[in-house]
């Protein structure tokens, strides 16, 4: 049974950090090109990062240059380690594993941004 947890969400104020978790089981993590996606309110869901396999990373512009995605393969563990927090990344955030495209989900992690 593949399960992926996130966990590390919470409140922060404006300008904070947060690091969020996603420990996976039931897959070969290092196989996977793994990620985190996010859903505001009302909103649709976006990327925000992802890594490969190789170790290849992306960002959505609007994250660029404030989060970092990272793995820890021995340790089946996905990262996503968020500083310059804006009220505008309040979201529930979704790790995902994948090959070419996400084949599983966690359950989610709220993150809240506010003063």
């Amino acid at each position: 049974q593949v399960q992926l947890v996130e966990s590390g969400g919470g409140l922060v104020q404006p300008g904070g950090s947060l690091r969020l978790s996603c420990a996976a089981s039931g897959i070969l993590f290092r196989f996977y090109d793994v990620g985190w996606h996010r859903q505001a309110p009302g909103q649709q869901r976006e990327l925000v990062a992802s890594i490969t396999r190789s170790g290849r990373t992306d960002y959505a512009d609007s994250v660029k240059g404030r989060f970092t995605i990272s793995r820890d393969n021995p340790k089946n563990t996905l990262y996503l380690q968020m500083d310059s927090l804006k009220p505008e990344d309040t979201a529930d955030y979704y790790c995902y594993a994948g090959i070419l495209s996400p084949a599983y989900w966690g359950q989610g992690t709220q993150v809240t941004v506010s003063s």
